[in-house]
């Protein structure tokens, strides 16, 4: 695949990931808190340990483990903004510092700006709590990227140096 290409692959997979943060912010606290919900008794009923429970039980675990589920989903798709950032702004000629500094700025900027949206959702708001776990998730991209470089970087060594042992 070509850089451009692989270029526009990323950008188009950013917009899509920043759409889809968008629309979930879009969500008024009802929608939001029910679609968690959902996602937390999804897990409960799948364990073996916790889908016999009683409902009573369960539906205390739902309530009690919300919070975790929203804070690990704001994480994890602020994970995937930080490696579409980071995979596009490495296929630039940039020192690394200048690499990491766009990308997590890119994330940072990105996560205060969907925390000001949804201060005009209703009940909703905007959490400095929330922006620091999005911005840790990016932070985390970021290395998951740079991890992967490395480990294709080492592996094209060691390919080379297989090549040239065999000539």
């Amino acid at each position: 695949m070509g850089r451009t290409l692989f270029r526009i692959l990323l950008i188009f997979l950013l917009g899509m990931t920043f759409y889809t943060i968008f629309q979930f912010s879009s969500e008024n606290s009802t929608l939001s808190s029910s679609r968690s919900e959902k996602v937390m008794r999804k897990i409960i009923d799948i364990f073996p340990y916790t889908k016999n429970l009683s409902e009573a039980t369960k539906t205390k675990m739902v309530k009690k483990a919300q919070p975790i589920i929203r804070k690990l989903a704001h994480f994890s798709i602020y994970t995937v903004v930080g490696i579409l950032i980071m995979a596009f702004v490495s296929t630039y000629r940039l020192l690394l510092w200048k690499k990491f500094l766009i990308s997590i700025m890119v994330g940072l900027l990105y996560a205060i700006s969907d925390e000001y949206h949804q201060s005009f959702v209703p009940g909703r708001s905007a959490e400095l709590r929330d922006v620091l776990i999005d911005t840790s998730g990016v932070f985390v991209g970021i290395l998951i990227v740079l991890v992967l470089i490395s480990i294709y970087k080492a592996l094209g060594e060691k390919y080379k140096t297989m090549r040239s042992v065999e000539s």
